[in-house]
């Protein structure tokens, strides 16, 4: 094969447009089972019946009839045309009957795209200010979680088997930066590299099983406690955050912002502007240099554009005039202490 058939082949793979996306299911196919409820007051929050039986009510929870498959179903949806960004939600649990049809990406998020909105998930989901006590849920605002609980795991041999179960199964949904297995304890946590990745997850892994036709528990995890992994996290934060504030400054348009950024920067560390710096700072409306005319007698010509060390002839001009103002405020202060208000103590131009 010559250099030009490799280009091209390389050329088509690229432009390889993308398939409409499959109807998962037909209208009707799923069949909505509810599970026996022992509670006696329905809960809005949870949405679930509280009270009643205290057992755990995973126990009476029903494997899902239906598991996305990406391979087979991901394709383009009207989404792609009208630039929606977020991904659908029936799509990730494998029961979405609209297929190319759906108003919604059916493909995993792109943890490079930016949502529109940061306090929504990737289904457009409104999250919250906290968790729900259980962690389930679509989570909260204010923390940047990337790691789920699975709990329920049938465990057949050792940790390292157990790991390799796992990874197998979620590794599908985007890149795993980590996977702990708590072994004789059928819970494993798995930590995304981006928390879109985990959002979908979790969804498309609700009531699943592994490789023991278990019904996993999929939650959300707790902060970890280990000092090491919150200074990583931390240092990880910041640097997705100055990279995120770079992206935006190469866009473009922000020449007012960077200057800004400098001019405190500068003033922090104590360095003196440049000429140009301390003329454009030093400019007053002319309604205040006006008043500073008829306060201090104008200074010579020849001396008004010339420097007099590191300050302008318009900075000392404003530094004489704010001079003035202090003594003719002390003046009357002092007036006011010694005698009583008079109308001469005002100190204005109409006196």
């Amino acid at each position: 094969m010559s250099t030009t058939d490799t280009v091209a082949a390389v050329g088509e793979t690229k432009t390889k447009p993308l398939k409409p996306a499959r109807k998962q299911v037909k209208p009707g196919d799923v069949e909505k089972k509810e599970t026996p409820q022992t509670g006696k007051e329905y809960n809005i929050w949870y949405n679930k019946w509280a009270g009643g039986d205290r057992e755990d009510s995973y126990s009476n929870k029903v494997k899902s009839q239906t598991r996305c498959n990406i391979r087979k179903d991901a394709g383009y949806t009207r989404a792609n045309t009208t630039g929606i960004k977020y991904c659908c939600l029936f799509f990730s649990r494998g029961c979405c009957p609209y297929g190319y049809e759906c108003e919604y990406l059916h493909a995993l998020p792109n943890p490079a795209t930016a949502l529109p909105d940061s306090s929504k998930d990737c289904f457009a989901r409104d999250k919250f200010s906290d968790y729900r006590d259980d962690m389930g849920g679509v989570g909260s605002f204010t923390r940047h979680n990337r790691t789920l609980y699975i709990g329920r795991i049938k465990e057949t041999g050792d940790g390292k088997e157990t790991e390799e179960v796992v990874v197998r199964h979620f590794k599908e949904w985007g890149p795993i930066e980590r996977v702990r297995v708590l072994q004789h304890r059928s819970v494993a946590f798995v930590t995304y590299e981006s928390e879109l990745s985990a959002q979908f997850a979790k969804e498309a892994m609700a009531c699943q099983s592994l490789d023991n036709d278990e019904i996993l528990n999929v939650r959300w995890a707790t902060e970890d406690p280990n000092p090491t992994t919150k200074v990583l996290e931390k240092r990880r934060l910041e640097e997705w955050g100055q990279e995120a504030i770079s992206k935006k400054l190469q866009e473009g348009g922000h020449e007012e912002f960077v200057d800004a950024v400098r001019s405190i920067k500068a003033l922090e560390d104590g360095v003196v502007f440049d000429q140009e710096d301390e003329d454009d700072t030093a400019e007053q409306p002319p309604s205040k240099r006006q008043r500073l005319a008829d306060l201090s007698s104008p200074p010579p010509p020849q001396e008004a554009s010339r420097h007099e060390g590191l300050l302008s002839a318009d900075t000392l001009e404003g530094l004489r005039y704010f001079a003035e103002i202090r003594k003719r405020t002390l003046v009357s202060h002092e007036k006011s202490k010694s005698g009583g208000l008079i109308l001469a103590d005002y100190g204005s131009d109409e006196d």
